[in-house]
């Protein structure tokens, strides 16, 4: 069909190119340095391109973090929570430690209290993504593993201590201690005929 959008093609190529040099962008100059023309200029596309379609550099790191989110932590299913858990927060903190995701987080925790707009990005981003990480929880759930609990308390529970260290005292995250955390979570879920 003529004019119809091909998956792959020139519109993704050129998406994923805008993104790449967003968040690399953000890297070299900062939040307040990123600006939509450089943006353009380091993915090599027009000024209007990239006005047209994010229109502000929120959404466009919006699009970008969402994007990087899908492609760099996978939903995991093993069929075992805590195996699940263990792949996502491994997977989350592997992401989270890479300069590109760092620098955006810790904008966004800098500048969310005092402007709106990031503020906004920042709350459309982790309600989607632990809506999608929940996923884990929920069919958990579903196998009878564990009783009903609300799916993003959970993720945000086994998350929270590695991004602390990550993000606020730059300890070591291992292994060992995301399966640390990860059991205490799972051990204090309830558990189905159980009150």
């Amino acid at each position: 069909m003529a004019g119809a959008p091909r998956p792959g093609g020139r519109s993704a190529k050129v998406r994923a190119a805008v993104l790449g040099a967003a968040l690399a962008e953000l890297v070299d100059a900062g939040y307040h340095g990123l600006t939509l023309d450089g943006v353009a200029r380091r993915a090599g596309v027009h000024k209007t391109t990239v006005y047209r379609r994010w229109g502000t550099r929120e959404t466009l790191l919006l699009d970008a973090i969402r994007e990087r989110a899908q492609t760099h932590v996978p939903i995991p299913d093993h069929g075992s929570l805590r195996a699940d858990l263990f792949d996502l927060a491994r997977a989350a903190i592997a992401n989270l430690r890479t300069p590109e995701v760092g620098a955006l987080v810790r904008a966004a925790v800098a500048l969310a209290p005092h402007d709106p707009a990031v503020a906004r990005a920042g709350t459309a981003f982790w309600s989607e993504r632990l809506g999608v990480d929940g996923t884990v929880v929920e069919r958990a759930v579903a196998r009878g593993e564990i009783a009903g609990t609300d799916p993003r308390e959970v993720i945000e529970a086994v998350l929270g201590p590695p991004y602390f260290r990550v993000l606020v005292t730059g300890e070591a995250v291992s292994d060992a201690f995301l399966r640390r955390v990860v059991d205490r979570v799972v051990d204090g879920l309830p558990k189905p005929g159980r009150r």
